[in-house]
């Protein structure tokens, strides 16, 4: 079967406009709003925001650097690998529990700032230092690495949305679109253990402003992500826009997923998805 697949994502350019969006919102915040649970259970508002000047710290010191502090040579399963992010991103998170927000808000604008211009340097066509691992990639190129960060800064800042308000300013197009045909590469690798019959495709639609189409062709033996529907879908999921990222990052439990999406067709095939990870967990 003749199939054209999805092309590059850029998203470099989006990273400052994201991180304003970030930086406006923390500075609105009341000293309850910064303690207020958001759907990472064991966050707070305070604790998400604390991981995303980690994000920007380890990258810098790391990718522009060279610098790669603590490591581990126990990474022999990607298990192992969530293990010691999980691990790393708690005694960050714990550690960073003694600095005032008005500090941390001061550390992000900051660490943004030389990011953004960092992530401009890389040739988005080079390999990548570090593989998208959750899209069953060993190696990957820069643009898709540097999209897969945009995803965790756009399902972070979300999170935080989720807790004091706001969520509708991440589903703009312009930033809610990029994050899903990002998360969306996961798909064939999600799925590579669901047989199918050759030619079958299955139809994704996130709807609202920021969605869109993605479609899962089955060919010889595989399933393959397309930038077109070849055929009529054996299976159709529609997604709201609002539990779509949710879906993504274990923001919902599947059962409680399963009963707001739209499954026309071969439900088996189509509710597979709502298992699916977009983040290392």
């Amino acid at each position: 079967m003749s199939f054209q697949k999805p092309g590059p994502i850029f998203t470099v350019d989006l990273f400052p406009a994201l991180d304003q969006k970030l930086f406006s919102l923390l500075k609105s915040l009341s000293e309850s709003d910064w303690k207020r649970q958001t759907p990472a259970p064991l966050w707070t508002v305070k604790d998400v925001a604390a991981h995303l000047l980690d994000g920007n710290i380890r990258a810098l010191s790391m990718l522009r650097d060279g610098y790669f502090g603590e490591q581990t040579d126990d990474l022999s399963e990607y298990q192992d690998l969530v293990n010691f992010l999980n691990q790393l991103n708690a005694g960050w998170v714990a550690a960073m529990k003694r600095v005032s927000p008005a500090l941390l808000i001061e550390l992000l604008e900051i660490t943004g700032r030389q990011y953004c211009d960092f992530l401009k340097t890389l040739d988005p066509f080079e390999k990548s230092t570090f593989s998208v691992a959750w899209a069953g990639e060993e190696t990957s190129y820069n643009w898709f690495h540097i999209a897969r960060e945009y995803t965790e800064k756009w399902h972070h800042q979300q999170q935080i949305r989720a807790a004091v308000g706001g969520e509708k300013e991440l589903h703009e197009q312009k930033f809610y679109l990029p994050y899903l045909d990002t998360s969306m590469r996961a798909l064939p690798y999600h799925y590579r253990g669901i047989a199918g019959q050759q030619g079958q495709v299955i139809r994704f639609f996130v709807n609202g402003e920021g969605g869109g189409d993605w479609f899962l062709c089955f060919d010889s033996g595989a399933w393959f992500l397309i930038d077109r529907c070849p055929s009529e879908p054996v299976s159709e999921v529609e997604i709201g826009e609002e539990i779509a990222w949710r879906i993504f990052t274990k923001g919902i439990k599947k059962e409680q997923a399963a009963g707001l999406v739209r499954i026309n067709g071969n439900r088996q095939l189509g509710e597979h998805i709502l298992q699916m990870l977009a983040v290392m967990a």
